[in-house]
């Protein structure tokens, strides 16, 4: 009787980096409320977040 090959594990691990994304939001709805530019603010932590989370998926390719 032959033992079942047992595939190896991946080399390589996913990074989650969509946190970042939701935390610049919530963080450009904040900083938003305190200047008075809500939409602005959700904007530019979007726009921070998609960048932190590119860098994230970057570093661990």
């Amino acid at each position: 009787m032959a033992d079942p090959q047992i595939p190896p594990p991946p080399t390589s691990s996913a990074h989650a980096g969509g946190i970042f994304i939701a935390l610049g939001v919530v963080g450009g709805i904040i900083a938003g409320l305190a200047t008075g530019e809500v939409t602005m603010g959700v904007l530019i932590g979007l726009a921070v977040g998609i960048i932190v989370a590119l860098l994230t998926w970057w570093r661990g390719r």
